[in-house]
């Protein structure tokens, strides 16, 4: 069986992906069960942040790692304990460098067992394609990611959600500052104003249109 894909990306880190996949979590375990995937991507050197906190060099091989079920993924505060809290019926950790991301979001998602999973990450839309991809940004927070820059260029979404604080018309204003100017400002304009956006105030409206894909 090949589960419904949902993706939440993010343009940025800390821009609230884990927030919203949790709250999508918590409204489809109502009725139904939903998995969760996390993907983090890491590099054979310390990322120069708190190393308890994030870095995952010291779990990093030939293979991609994935961890499953809840003894091997729950940790209290932990986005893959979140998940768990949130009614998630299995959680999948998926540790890659960036040339192993495609294998290891394959082995996860032949892992899953359920109708659908919700899959954090952003980078494995190039290689994989969801059912329906949301990209979280916060109007507040100008940085993005290259691998969002990819994925919105590349017409990989299909559709914003807004969290933080800020109107969503700061949304072209203050990210097109990121762009060279020329061809991809203009598909980045044209493709951002096409497509649907949502708060936190839209959740049952996002649970019903993800069901539909």
């Amino acid at each position: 069986m090949i589960p419904k894909i949902i993706a939440i990306s993010g343009i940025s880190s800390n821009c609230g992906k884990t927030t919203l996949l949790c709250g999508l979590l918590r409204k489809l375990s109502n009725e139904e069960a939903w998995e969760a995937i996390k993907l983090t991507r890491g590099h054979y050197r310390s990322c120069g942040k708190d190393p308890e906190a994030c870095c995952v060099s010291n779990l990093l091989g030939d293979e991609p790692v994935i961890r499953s079920g809840h003894r091997q993924t729950y940790a209290p505060g932990k986005d893959t304990g979140l998940y768990w809290d949130a009614g998630a019926a299995n959680v999948h950790w998926v540790i890659a460098t960036n040339d192993q991301v495609e294998k290891g979001i394959i082995q996860a998602l032949e892992r899953v067992r359920s109708k659908g999973v919700l899959v954090e990450g952003t980078s494995f839309i190039k290689f994989v394609k969801p059912d329906f991809s949301l990209l979280v940004v916060r109007p507040d927070n100008v940085k993005m990611k290259p691998s969002a820059r990819i994925v919105i260029l590349n017409g990989l979404i299909d559709g914003i959600f807004i969290s933080g604080e800020g109107p969503a018309d700061l949304l072209v204003t203050n990210y097109s500052s990121l762009f060279d100017t020329g061809a991809s400002l203009a598909t980045f304009q044209e493709y951002f104003g096409k497509l649907p956006i949502f708060t936190r105030h839209d959740l049952s409206r996002l649970v019903e249109l993800m069901r539909s894909h």
